[in-house]
């Protein structure tokens, strides 16, 4: 570690690859296409919020800027990449655990993710610098979905695209493998829109059992991860070997196992031309092994990073980590990011710290860090106090500090 870092009182910049806002329904109507303002009226009477954090005081995180860009600095984030959170219109819940439409809500929804991206788009205009928006699209309809990709890029989204992830029992929209798909994957590429995928949508649907909720806690980073798996496999990176492609709040530890899996899976076709009854010819081999396209096209947004994520850095690369806060949820590091970086990341180098803590979120979502540098100068923790292992939660400690204590107590 540098003792000139130490010792100067330098100050790291954090940009939190994930964090989650969203308007309110009535400002939602001011973004909503006239002609869906009477249909929108009579879904909003019908709709019963089931989201405490979307219920109480806290609520207004999600859109009430004065207020987020306080917490936040006090909390030393001085920037963010913005995904969906509250309910748009017509949709059946939250954006990010929302099901593809299909061809009956189709465009309905589709309105009502484009009245969110007109609003993200003015909010995010609030403060240019510290936000970097996440748009809406679907799949249900290429073209119109290419028509998105473009508004999104010309309206200043920085961001790019959250893709819908496609959920096996899902019928009425085609696999994310499916090559119809590849004229959205090459608009992105020549546009230099990053592809965004995120936890928490692409389960199956678990039936009004009991269990339901918890099959789908358990599960969720299983479907998390699929987009990837397909991505890779399907070849959409060797046909677009530009496409930049993102994951979110899934952390990292589970990615080294999967790539040397795949890696096997690619070994013993390319040596044998088959794998069990599977016979693949030379034509439908991919030229990279999987994590040379992992290496080239992907990073990862690691929400609340782990000791295990931190290891799993190691094998992944540095360059592929983006350190994420997920505010303003309540599993999320706020209001105690300091203490976590000192839990987990108090014996990382700082240069290599800079690199998941900001460098790489700039780099691919395109942020301005001299122009940040003021407020990480104001705001950031420093590089001594992240050093400082965390011996003593405080009193009322959040989820993320809690998990690590419990990891580390019972060594799992």
């Amino acid at each position: 570690m540098s003792a000139h870092a130490v010792e100067s009182g330098e100050r790291y910049t954090l940009i939190s690859a994930d964090c989650h806002a969203g308007a309110d329904h009535a400002t939602y109507r001011e973004y909503l296409d006239p002609r869906w303002h009477e249909e929108f009226d009579a879904w909003r009477n019908r709709y019963r919020n089931p989201y405490r954090d979307l219920q109480d005081d806290g609520r207004t995180r999600n859109w009430d800027s004065d207020r987020r860009i306080n917490e936040q600095a006090t909390d030393g984030v001085v920037a963010e990449v913005i995904y969906p959170n509250t309910v748009p219109p017509f949709f059946p819940s939250a954006a990010v655990m929302a099901a593809p439409p299909d061809s009956e809500d189709f465009e309905r929804r589709l309105a009502g993710i484009r009245a969110h991206n007109r609003w993200l788009a003015d909010w995010c205009a609030d403060a240019p610098a510290q936000r970097a928006g996440v748009g809406q699209i679907f799949l249900n309809d290429v073209d119109r979905a290419v028509e998105d990709v473009h508004w999104i890029k010309e309206n200043g989204l920085r961001g790019g695209i959250l893709i819908p992830n496609v959920a096996p029992d899902v019928k009425w929209v085609k696999p994310l493998y499916d090559p119809v798909y590849d004229p959205i994957w090459r608009a992105c590429e020549e546009l230099g829109v990053p592809v965004n995928s995120h936890a928490g949508n692409g389960l199956p649907d678990y039936g009004r059992y009991k269990t339901a909720g918890l099959l789908y806690i358990t599960e969720v980073s299983f479907y998390a991860q699929r987009p990837l798996v397909q991505f890779i496999l399907s070849g959409v990176f060797e046909r677009f070997p530009n496409l930049k492609f993102a994951m979110s709040e899934q952390g990292c530890a589970w990615a080294p196992r999967l790539l040397r899996e795949l890696d096997l899976i690619d070994y013993r076709i390319k040596r044998s031309g088959r794998i069990g009854e599977l016979v693949y010819g030379r034509d439908e081999q991919l030229p990279l092994r999987p994590s040379e396209y992992f290496r080239r096209n992907c990073w990862i947004g690691v929400s609340m990073p782990s000791a295990e994520d931190m290891a799993a850095r190691e094998v992944l690369g540095s360059g592929k980590f983006m350190w994420g806060s997920d505010y303003p949820h309540s599993e999320g590091t706020y209001p105690f990011t300091r203490e976590c970086l000192r839990q987990v990341m108090h014996d990382v180098d700082p240069g290599e710290l800079r690199q998941m803590l900001a460098c790489n979120a700039a780099d691919l979502y395109d942020f301005d860090l001299d122009a940040l540098a003021p407020l990480a100068g104001q705001y950031g923790p420093t590089v001594a106090e992240v050093a400082q292992p965390l011996v003593e939660l405080p009193d009322e400690p959040n989820d993320v500090l809690l998990r690590e204590s419990f990891a580390a107590a019972v060594h799992v």
